[in-house]
């Protein structure tokens, strides 16, 4: 197992984990003040985080929150990349949306379309 006192900065960790494509990308979500280590929003991208620290982060549309697993030593493949932290946001529901009636036909469309033309 590794070192319980070792440290890296959260803008390497981050992209290590592959959360960002870039260091610098990573660097800029922090220095903007988007990304929180233990609660507390942190904007320097030299700030050291250790396993156990919990991680929450805008990415994309969703906001992610982690706990550093592992530290890492390098930007691996995104299985490795998967074994460096654990999701604790809870899975978004993704129920189908279920088909009311028949599918309509392009004569349904043009219909429709002759109706909603205000011309």
């Amino acid at each position: 197992m590794s070192d319980p006192s070792a440290k890296l900065r959260i803008d390497k960790w981050l992209w290590y984990a592959r959360f960002f494509k870039t260091r610098s990308l990573a660097a800029r979500q922090v220095s903007d003040g988007h990304v929180r280590v233990n609660s507390e929003r942190v904007q320097k991208p030299a700030q050291t985080i250790t396993a156990g620290d919990v991680l929450t982060f805008p990415q994309a549309r969703a906001v992610r929150v982690v706990q550093v697993v592992a530290l890492g030593t390098r930007r691996g493949p995104a299985e490795e990349a998967r074994t460096l932290y654990e999701d604790l946001a809870p899975p978004e529901p993704h129920a189908p949306v279920e088909r009311v009636g028949p599918r309509p036909t392009k004569k349904d469309r043009r219909e429709y379309d002759k109706l909603s033309d205000p011309g």
